[in-house]
């Protein structure tokens, strides 16, 4: 296969993976012939790899719950959407923010004049 991920994933090394990864979308070849998408469930650091456990399988359909894969093999993450809306929105208060000081706003005069 050679599966590299879509657009919006962002690779990463399985080594990488830890408990701030459990209950993301994840998608990843164990070996040539298979092509794995799923929740974690669980993540476990073995001598010489990593054990991705998967959220719901329970070995139905004849499909692992869980895979042992090389710490240098990539896996592909899906984004956290809280992540990235708490990015989009900081990001576009700092725009509004500089827009304001850009323009020289400094509210509305209210003072009486004599």
């Amino acid at each position: 296969m050679n599966y590299t991920g879509t657009g919006n994933e962002k690779a990463t090394l399985a080594s990488e993976l830890n408990r701030t990864h459990i209950g993301q979308t994840v998608s990843f070849e164990p070996d040539e012939f298979t092509l794995v998408f799923g929740k974690i469930a669980a993540v476990a650091r073995k001598e010489g790899g990593v054990t991705i456990a998967l959220e719901g399988v329970d070995g139905t359909g004849g499909l692992q719950s869980s895979y042992s894969l090389p710490g240098s093999q990539h896996v592909y993450l899906q984004p956290d959407m809280l992540t990235n809306t708490e990015s989009t929105i900081k990001d576009l208060f700092g725009k509004v923010q500089e827009n304001l000081r850009g323009a020289g706003h400094k509210g509305d005069d209210k003072t009486d004049k004599l």
